[in-house]
């Protein structure tokens, strides 16, 4: 890939990362429609996994205050990127490392797999 290209994809996906830690993204099952592939699944730091099939309730993923840090990605392929980045979850007082899968697909990117892991 170019490096503007991969600048560019890089702008779009933190943007979007950033998206899915604000309240008005993570309560609106429309917008985390669009954000979140069907067969999206996570490996959540509580431990839990959770995939979208399994359902998005009527509140959404629930509203958390975190500040991200060290964005990075790591293109896989030409459509599918793998972002990494920390995270600050100032409720919990918790460092965690993240990492996402997005493809692009019918011109416009999703997540289809994110992971946290708890550091200290």
């Amino acid at each position: 890939m170019e490096t503007k290209h991969v600048d560019l994809i890089k702008k779009e996906l933190l943007r979007l990362e950033e998206m899915l830690l604000s309240p008005e993204i993570r309560t609106s099952v429309k917008e985390l429609s669009i954000l979140l592939a069907e067969e999206f699944f996570e490996f959540g730091s509580s431990g839990k996994v959770w995939r979208r099939k399994d359902g998005l309730d009527s509140n959404g993923i629930g509203v958390v205050k975190m500040q991200l840090s060290d964005f990075g990605i790591h293109p896989l392929s030409e459509n599918i990127v793998l972002t990494t980045y920390k995270i600050f979850n100032e409720e919990k007082r918790q460092h965690s490392l993240r990492s996402s899968i997005w493809k692009y697909e019918d011109s416009k990117w999703q997540m289809v797999f994110h992971q946290g892991t708890p550091i200290t």
